[in-house]
């Protein structure tokens, strides 16, 4: 038996849920027949969120559980990554604090991208740790199906040996050349096939023939599992899987379709989180990851996990949502709708990528510095000390997980800004630093000087005209 597993997990979804009663509303006068989907709601990214701010919110919650093998590489999975050459696996390991000395990877492809990618994490000979992330912010045409069933999300999972929450006991894959949906290069949206045809051909006929694999060889019966993990929104999907196979109906796991919809190559391990924050030694939990194929994995939970608190669960970031019920505000945020911002939006944010990495430490991994002489700390690291003047080196401070509260606030509704008003204040650490930065997610009613924050990394600007985002810290509400 291997004595590798998960060490920890954290997942992260968008705090904005959109009505799926107000997608439908709004296209009534053409698609009267979404009503019958209008129930629930579905997470949905702010302007400033994508792939690559969700995971970095899901790695740093999952680091949060002490641990003293080191990481040593990450694994990024998604099929919405928002750069096509440019590794984003190590621009989110830099964000989250992690170290330059370490092994990187994209996978992508197809939805069961972040199942092979644990798969390859777990049975790795290296002696550290390696975090998984996986995240999926999915375009979808109005007025789709698509539109309603997708939401937005990211979870990291961190594999290792040792004391482990959840044992690996091995898993099986298979390829396939059964097409449910595809995107081409270039193109925003998902082409997606009929729905009784991908439920009868593919999740139950290819996906039992894996499982019963992966079962015979780790001498388990499908009555043993506990908690059966089978990403589809396809309604009576996974119960039908679950019965063919012989695993009992109670063991299927919440698909999440009513309270965020599919976070896409995420899903997979988005319900592996929400098994475990319910699991008991020696329960097994079976994940099924499909697209072009299928992967199965199986673990056992072990005695640690009774003590083990994620930095994140599943279940408190979907309690953290504000539902929204402005339709126009998803199309414009997701990208969808242009709307007429004026003169003020007319500028070029162009990236300049010498000072970029000159300044990527403060930039990407929001390090300050400390001065000598003094102990004062401060961001930006000037060349001389803001308060004694002293010119010799600063030493580096993270200031990513430092507490801080809201010193002063301003609401800017002159300023262009994607999501209006812009809101701006000096954020006072605890530490002593104090800087400028962009406040987000405030809700008027209850943000007050003396808050307490939490500093996210997100999305500053994008380069409409060279296609690069520019991304950097901003203070957000704790909790």
């Amino acid at each position: 038996m291997s004595d590798r597993g998960i060490t920890s997990y954290a997942a992260y979804i968008p705090r904005l849920r959109m009505a799926r009663a107000s997608i439908a509303a709004a296209h009534a006068w053409a698609m009267p027949g979404l009503k019958a989907a209008g129930k629930g709601e579905r997470a949905f990214c702010s302007w400033d969120e994508d792939a690559i701010t969700m995971s970095v919110d899901a790695v740093r919650a999952c680091l949060r559980t002490a641990r003293a093998n080191p990481v040593t590489a990450l694994s990024f999975a998604s099929t919405t990554a928002p750069f096509a050459d440019l590794q984003n696996a190590s621009l989110i390991a830099a964000a989250s604090g992690l170290s330059h000395d370490i092994g990187s990877l994209d996978a992508g492809g197809s939805l069961r991208c972040a199942t092979s990618a644990l798969i390859r994490a777990l049975e790795s000979s290296a002696s550290g740790d390696t975090v998984v992330v996986a995240a999926d912010k999915r375009h979808a045409r109005p007025a789709s199906a698509q539109e309603m069933q997708y939401g937005a999300g990211a979870v990291a999972v961190r594999t290792g040996a040792g004391e482990v929450i959840a044992r690996y006991l091995g898993s099986a894959s298979a390829i396939s050349q059964f097409v449910d949906h595809f995107r081409s290069e270039g193109q925003k949206y998902d082409y997606a096939w009929e729905e009784r045809w991908v439920r009868d051909e593919a999740y139950l006929k290819i996906v039992p023939g894996v499982v019963a694999r992966l079962l015979q060889t780790s001498g388990i019966n499908a009555a043993d599992i506990s908690y059966f993990c089978l990403p589809s929104t396809i309604s009576g999907v996974a119960p039908a899987v679950a019965r063919k196979l012989g695993i009992r109906a109670d063991a299927v796991v919440d698909n999440l379709a009513a309270r965020c919809g599919d976070t896409g190559a995420a899903h997979p391990l988005m319900m592996l989180g929400l098994a475990l924050e319910a699991a008991k030694p020696g329960e097994r939990i079976l994940v099924v990851g499909f697209g072009a194929g299928c992967d199965a994995l199986l673990f056992e939970a072990t005695t640690a996990i009774t003590s083990h608190q994620s930095g994140m669960s599943v279940s408190r970031t979907l309690a953290r949502g504000l539902t929204d019920t402005s339709y126009t505000r998803m199309l414009s945020f997701s990208g969808e709708i242009e709307l007429d911002w004026g003169m003020r939006a007319e500028l070029d944010t162009k990236t300049s990528m010498t000072q970029f990495y000159r300044a990527s430490d403060q930039i990407i991994s929001f390090i300050g510095g400390k001065c000598g002489a003094c102990d004062t700390v401060q961001f930006p690291r000037m060349a001389a000390c803001v308060r004694c003047g002293s010119v010799a080196p600063l030493a580096p401070v993270p200031l990513a997980d430092e507490s801080a509260r809201v010193a002063t606030f301003t609401a800017d509704w002159l300023a262009y800004y994607p999501a209006p008003p812009l809101h701006m204040g000096l954020v006072q650490f605890d530490n002593g630093a104090r800087t400028l930065m962009e406040m987000v997610e405030v809700v008027p009613e209850t943000f007050e000087v003396g808050l307490q924050l939490r500093m996210v990394f997100r999305i500053k600007d994008r380069d409409s005209l060279r296609h690069h985002h520019r991304y950097f810290w901003k203070a957000t509400p704790a909790g």
